[in-house]
């Protein structure tokens, strides 16, 4: 069965499609011509598979890599499943967009971290699919671009409590993510077992490994979230590498930037955040979006705590 997502998707396809297009019989040669095993201008078959509603070619890459580690995109479910999720993600206009322009605000923030971990770049991609890189809160209670529960937060050296959630404080939490990834790939020995158990979890991933006696993601039978997170990370990767093959084509000016601050040290309590950030200059508001972290209208900090605010110089 297909879910509901894609049964969406599908019907925009198709009523974009129809709309596009100016005659049925062409419609139905443009399909034959994209399933045929011919080759069209000396082009092969995979690097031309479907044709979008946004009149784009769909790219299937011939080859795919996830940190260096090869996806087996020549054993027929593995490829099946990865086209699965680059066409569905291609196919979501609005909310591919918009990851698109964050990722010039966050992935400047994030890359260097990941760099000074020893942690692949393709893992800026697993951020994505995790949150969209917005701080988003999941029905189980993760919380951030990262996504971390409050105990794997506080485990991995982060304060989570009603005045400070350090869940939301990009830099830190990709640092945790970093601690995690280089814990899971020394369990695993792979970069993408370690990816598969940011979502399927340490223990439910070796559980898995045990019983069926495989020791590859390609091979091993999982529940439907860790079986689809790695491509879903592999798509994302694929179409914001390439987004003008994909249909998405942003003017640099309409990429979202980061906005310039300067970093504030306090090491006190502050009683009223909002006087605090009249005192700087901005509001409530701006002082909020740009320290998602401090999660009340006071700071209390009788440890004196040394903490970073930072404070927009322009932009706001």
């Amino acid at each position: 069965m297909i879910s509901a997502l894609e049964q969406t998707v599908f019907r925009r396809f198709t009523n974009k499609t129809n709309i596009m297009k100016k005659s049925h019989k062409i419609v139905m040669f443009a399909a034959l011509i994209a399933t045929s095993g011919i080759f069209i201008y000396g082009i092969p078959k995979e690097k031309i598979d479907i044709q979008t509603h946004k009149g784009t070619a769909q790219y299937i890459p011939a080859d795919v890599d996830f940190s260096g580690e090869r996806t087996p995109l020549n054993i027929t479910d593995v490829r099946e499943r990865f086209e699965r999720e680059l066409l569905v993600n291609a196919n979501l206009d609005a909310t591919t967009l918009l990851i698109i322009k964050r990722a010039n605000r966050a992935f400047p923030v994030i890359e260097p971290i990941l760099n000074k971990y020893g942690v692949p770049d393709d893992f800026k991609y697993l951020a994505v699919i995790e949150s969209g890189l917005v701080n988003a809160v999941s029905p189980a209670g993760a919380r951030g671009v990262w996504q971390f529960m409050p105990e794997t937060a506080k485990e991995r050296g982060m304060e989570v409590n009603e005045i400070v959630d350090e869940r939301y404080h990009l830099e830190k939490s990709t640092e945790a993510a970093c601690k995690y990834l280089l814990d899971a790939k020394n369990k695993f020995g792979s970069w993408t077992l370690a990816a598969a158990s940011y979502n399927g979890g340490m223990t439910g991933v070796n559980k898995q490994i045990e019983l069926q006696k495989v020791s590859n993601y390609y091979d091993l039978l999982l529940n439907d979230e860790t079986s689809r997170y790695v491509f879903r990370i592999l798509a994302l990767k694929e179409i914001m590498k390439n987004p003008e093959m994909y249909g998405f084509t942003i003017a640099p000016q309409d990429l979202y930037s980061n906005i310039p601050t300067r970093k504030l040290e306090v090491d006190t309590t502050i009683t009223d955040l909002a006087a605090f950030a009249l005192e700087q200059g901005i509001n409530y508001k701006i002082l909020k979006i740009h320290n998602p972290w401090l999660r009340d209208r006071k700071l209390l900090n009788a440890a004196k705590k040394k903490y970073i605010i930072e404070i927009p110089t322009t932009g706001y």
